[in-house]
């Protein structure tokens, strides 16, 4: 199978915003998970869930009217878990230059029409950029499971 990435593309509008004049962080979120979405359906052809959000960084505000590219990357899977590395960018859209506004690892996985996992096709990465990825979304899927260790230990099912 050839690298899966999707690429969303579009204008950041005024029902987008929040109280400081800024796009909503939710509605970040919101298109995140979409594309992340689109990419692991490509990659499993079949119906996925998202299991889990890593280390969403807001790294630059983004202005309506601006243009915005979200690229979602496959970098990782297991039997039937797709981790998919997304990098939203944003700029003026005369322009050609775009700056990192957002980046995560959002993992799904693959379902049957009962909800039960469904396996997916094996990743293997292609050139050593994304050996990399994956070797980073194998680290944020560890941290993930001691998280969630840690909060089970110490706080309960609270």
């Amino acid at each position: 199978m050839t690298h899966p990435i999707t690429t969303f593309r579009f204008l950041a509008e005024p029902t987008d915003v929040n109280f400081g004049g800024n796009v909503h962080g939710g509605i970040v979120m919101k298109w995140i998970d979409q594309a992340a979405y689109a990419c692991a359906a490509q990659w499993s052809k079949c119906y996925c869930v998202t299991v889990s959000a890593n280390g969403i960084r807001f790294i630059k505000p983004i202005k309506v009217g601006q243009l915005v590219e979200i690229n979602a990357c496959l970098v990782h899977t297991g039997a039937s878990s797709m981790h998919i590395y997304v990098v939203v960018k944003a700029g003026d859209a005369t322009d050609d230059n775009m700056s990192v506004s957002n980046r995560c690892f959002i993992t799904f996985m693959a379902v049957d029409k009962d909800g039960n996992p469904k396996n997916v096709p094996s990743y293997v990465p292609e050139d050593e950029i994304h050996m990399q990825l994956e070797l980073v979304a194998m680290h944020a899927k560890d941290f993930a499971k001691e998280l969630d260790n840690d909060f089970t230990n110490n706080i309960g099912v609270h």
